[in-house]
């Protein structure tokens, strides 16, 4: 919608498009609320984006571009008798810092054996970006490395038939050492930009948990029926050099070959007795989880499984906490597959954008690449009454919703500023190869040498994020330094860099990203220097699922509307009765969801392509 076409008067007025603001939207829309949802950004959903390839090498240029402060426009002549303004930030460039890329393969692809000499010089040349040098050895990649572990271009029968499969406890994704491996093909760089609408890479890392809040709601809301969903089919560990299988429900219990009979026995017994709480429980509440996983006689791999890669917290973290993350992650385990998580097809952008669609169906009025430049407040009651958009047009609300990243610095709380380190990989094999080239992983690191834990979460093919023959592996932890100090050193143990050789024939990595990004549980949302009907939403923050950003919406919600029902359910279509002139309900569902949502994908023709499996799709339990 023109910004001219815009109505002068909404209940609710929101800015920012991220997960928190976007369920605030469809919630208010839900209920019959007027809303106005707008971003000044060119797409959906803020930093819980998903970006093409080449989508990702303009969002680049754009953070560095946005680093150049705006001016800012006077509006006094719009303010009346009894009223001030209070300007809002026109960047929210200060959330992304440390931006660094590295592209490991040659600009073509080349048939003969020559070093590509690829240097980020000439990805940052590509993407139009600047970042800062790392040391030279890091910044070429050499053709043996590629040739050596880069995996079968296209069909995937073909990377079937390379060699024998490897065994269920080897780390390495190779045939046999004895076999000569035959000649792969190898991925340029113009390929990755050639393909590029093919991926979906998700700024933020997250997995949705089958029995979490956010499942909850959009079963609850219906929501869930603009998107499809992958199981996480197994979660890894990296453990004494190696990645190895977690067994975590009772099938993988038993048929793990990692654990002998009576470690088997032991696992199934503790996870049994986890279930409800205990005397025994309660009697260690106030003592680390890993001295209680001693106490109950559990050996190394048993402790090591249950600390890092079921409960997922640190060696002294309390137990009553230990437990009650054991207890969620086997709560969430069976309902859609063997593990706890679920991943959305084309990624976690999509599901920002399934409640602005809900929004949009229910009235909502979307604008992006418009925003909101000040706030008109009342003086007398501290409430905001009016809010002034980019073009200069006055307009009225009785509450506004915003995104941290758009309050200034000089009206919110002085908190210490939290980063999360990420890195972003193109991989040409799995690194932990199976049965299937459609495995969904979920990867825990722990922390070693006082480096903080990583979370990695390796996508295939089947998850529609990348091309065939490559995986995008996401890798997430709490910032220490800047994000290529805290994860490089991961991703050198793990894949094969340029500066080491391929004699492990790890995975290789054909191009990467890294970047801090502020964490959202950092931020505090009350307190701020703001009129009263003024709401903050925060960012992403570090955990895996997003119980922090549905939490924050449904508080958010239930101060603007205190007497109504977060989200009820959508009626069926069946059921609607149009007032007024339309009467269509096929006209008007289409005129709503084309308005709120075609705008945001842009990718309408790629995602009508055929699925290489069958997706989950989230339903209420009887």
């Amino acid at each position: 919608m023109a910004a001219e076409d815009l109505p002068s008067e909404f209940d609710v007025v929101i800015l920012g498009t991220g997960l928190a603001e976007s369920v605030v939207a469809a919630a208010c829309s839900r209920v019959g609320q007027r809303v106005l949802h707008v971003d000044r950004r060119s797409y959906y959903a803020a930093n819980w984006a998903s970006f093409t390839f080449n989508a990702l090498l303009t969002w680049i240029q754009e953070i560095q571009a946005e680093s150049l402060s705006e001016e800012v426009q006077d509006r006094s002549s719009l303010v009346e008798e009894g009223e001030e303004l209070i300007y809002l930030s026109g960047s929210d460039s200060a959330s992304i810092s440390n931006l660094q890329v590295f592209c490991y393969v040659s600009e073509e692809a080349e048939e003969e054996e020559e070093p590509a000499n690829t240097t980020e010089e000439e990805e940052a040349g590509a993407a139009g970006e600047g970042a800062a040098k790392e040391p030279s050895e890091t910044e070429s990649a050499g053709s043996k490395e590629e040739e050596a572990g880069e995996a079968a271009e296209g069909d995937e029968q073909a990377a079937q038939e390379q060699g024998e499969e490897p065994k269920a406890d080897q780390p390495q994704p190779s045939a046999p050492p004895s076999q000569s491996e035959p000649t792969r093909k190898k991925i340029s760089y113009t390929q990755l930009v050639k393909e590029g609408r093919r991926f979906n890479i998700d700024l933020v890392s997250k997995l949705m948990y089958s029995r979490g809040s956010l499942v909850d709601l959009l079963i609850k809301s219906n929501v869930s029926r603009y998107a499809e969903f992958k199981n996480v089919t197994r979660i890894l560990t990296y453990r004494h050099g190696s990645v190895e299988q977690v067994p975590c429900s009772r099938a993988d219990v038993f048929a793990s070959r990692q654990l002998s009979v009576v470690e088997k026995r032991k696992l199934m017994r503790f996870l049994t007795s986890c279930v409800e709480e205990t005397e025994e429980h309660q009697a260690y509440n106030g003592r680390p989880y890993l001295e209680f996983l001693r106490e109950q006689q559990l050996g190394d791999n048993l402790q090591h499984f249950l600390l890092h890669s079921i409960a997922m917290v640190t060696e002294d973290t309390l137990t009553k906490v230990g437990l009650a993350s054991t207890r969620h992650f086997l709560r969430c385990l069976g309902r859609y597959g063997n593990t706890p998580f679920l991943f959305p097809v084309y990624g976690l952008g999509e599901i920002p954008q399934c409640f602005c669609r809900m929004s949009a169906v229910f009235g909502g009025i979307y604008c992006l690449r418009h925003s909101v430049s000040c706030l008109i407040v009342d003086k007398d009651s501290n409430r905001c009454k009016a809010v002034i958009d980019s073009r200069g047009q006055r307009i009225s609300c009785s509450h506004f919703v915003v995104e941290d990243g758009f309050v200034g610095a000089d009206r919110k709380v002085a908190t210490p500023t939290r980063l999360l380190s990420r890195a972003v990989l193109i991989t040409d094999a799995s690194v932990l190869p199976g049965d299937s080239e459609q495995q969904v992983s979920l990867v825990t690191v722990p922390p070693t040498d006082g480096r903080p834990a990583v979370n990695m979460v390796e996508l295939s093919p089947s998850t529609m994020t990348c091309i065939p023959g490559t995986y995008l592996v996401h890798l997430t932890c709490q910032s220490v330094g800047s994000a290529y100090e805290d994860l490089s050193p991961v991703v050198t143990r793990m894949f094969c860099m340029a500066e080491c050789q391929d004699e492990e024939n790890r995975p290789a990595v054909l191009w990467c990203l890294y970047f801090n990004m502020a964490d959202g549980s950092g931020v505090e949302p009350e307190g701020h220097d703001l009129p009263s009907n003024v709401y903050v939403c925060s960012g992403p923050d570090g955990a895996l699922g997003h119980e922090h950003a549905i939490k924050q919406a449904e508080s958010i919600f239930l101060k603007i509307l205190p007497e109504e029902e977060f989200c009820p359910p959508a009626p069926n279509p069946e059921d609607i009765i149009y007032d007024g002139e339309n009467t269509s309900p096929t006209s008007i569902g289409e005129e709503e969801e084309e308005e709120g949502l075609t705008a945001a994908g842009g990718e309408g023709e790629e995602k009508q392509q055929e699925q290489q499996e069958e997706e989950t799709s989230l339903q209420p339990e009887e």
